[in-house]
């Protein structure tokens, strides 16, 4: 019996053989008769390349679409706002803002607003106006605790799930980060009910503890504290996972060098994680000031703005004068203040934070 499984196996490996053999000898066949095909094919695109004119500024032709696209859709807009901040908005505009008339061509290009010159007068407006100083306020002040607070949460927690003895690491990194993941409105009005006056369950616990209830809301103190807490919450994770990238690019022989020289995990931190975590550090920080600045979702939903504009953000104001007041020029002049101090801020701290 067992005679007869060896032939039958050796009597199959040879006809395995032989199939492949009669593959490889029709895939020779075929290369074989298709290669003059080929070749010819690829002596004629050669001949067809040496006869085509060489044309040095091709190459812009390929990229113009990506300049199209940003000169309509970024420079435009970013020189018309500016443009428009030295005018005061009066309307759609009426007219032609310039035509050419060629006989049976005719090309026209529409008046975009009918505007008025005022100069200077939409920034003197601006610095005169208390509200603008209001919501540089409460901007400044949501900035000043909420991305220490975030930041530092985020580095405790990415130290922590950067440990060695720290188990089921990836479940708390994606239950940590996942609060990024909701969307804007809807997380803002989770937080506007529980955080609620009457209803909230916050205050259902302080009451159950023989606590009174906090005006989270309708004070002017609590409401800025409670948008510092909702944008604590969603993006604490999110620098969570950058910081956590840095610190997993430490080369650990750095700290076998720490500890052979008798540093404890205090000098390990200070003298070994800070100095090479200090550009993604510089980054996280720079990234929460902007999106801080930019702030307008959560007052939006949750305060809108109150109570009597004590959270009310910049953002939030110029989209009140540019979409609900319509003031055009005004809010383009707001817009390029508010541009030329993010990017003071930015330039600031990447000089204080990239000197060595």
């Amino acid at each position: 019996m067992a005679n007869s499984d060896e032939t039958t196996d050796r009597t199959g490996q040879a006809y395995r053989r032989r199939v492949s053999e009669k593959v490889r000898e029709a895939t020779r066949e075929f290369r074989r008769a298709f290669r003059p095909v080929w070749d010819r094919f690829r002596f004629a695109r050669q001949d067809l390349t040496a006869a085509t004119p060489t044309l040095p500024r091709v190459a812009y032709l390929f990229i113009s679409p990506f300049f199209l696209l940003f000169s309509v859709f970024l420079a435009f807009p970013v020189f018309y706002t500016l443009y428009l901040s030295f005018f005061e908005y009066q309307g759609v505009g009426q007219g032609s803002l310039f035509w050419i008339d060629l006989g049976p061509l005719y090309i026209e290009i529409p008046r975009i607003a009918q505007l008025e010159f005022v100069a200077l007068g939409n920034y003197a407006r601006l610095f005169g106006n208390d509200l603008f100083w209001q919501s540089m306020f409460n901007t400044s002040y949501i900035l000043v605790i909420q991305v220490p607070l975030m930041i530092g949460l985020a580095l405790a927690l990415a130290l922590a799930l950067n440990a060695s003895f720290m188990r089921l690491k990836g479940v708390f990194r994606t239950a940590i980060a996942l609060p990024v993941s909701a969307n804007l409105v809807a997380y803002s009005t989770v937080f506007l009910l529980l955080f609620n006056e009457q209803l909230g369950f916050l205050n259902y616990v302080l009451a159950g503890v023989g606590l009174g209830p906090v005006p989270w809301l309708t004070d002017g103190f609590w409401a800025r504290n409670t948008i510092i807490a909702a944008v604590t919450w969603r993006w604490t994770g999110y620098n969570m996972i950058i910081l956590l990238a840095g610190l997993q690019t430490i080369p650990q022989q750095l700290y076998e060098a720490a500890e052979i020289d008798g540093a404890n995990r205090w000098e390990k931190f200070r003298y070994v994680t800070l100095p090479q975590l200090k550009p993604v550090l510089l980054f996280v920080v720079v990234l929460s000031t902007i999106g801080t600045f930019k702030l307008f979702a959560e007052p939006y939903v949750i305060t809108g703005g109150g109570p009597t504009n004590s959270t009310i953000t910049i953002v939030q104001y110029i989209y009140r004068q540019a979409f609900i007041n319509f003031n055009l020029g005004y809010a383009s002049a707001l817009t390029v203040v508010f541009v030329a101090i993010v990017s003071v801020f930015s330039v600031v701290q990447i000089k204080i934070g990239g000197e060595d």
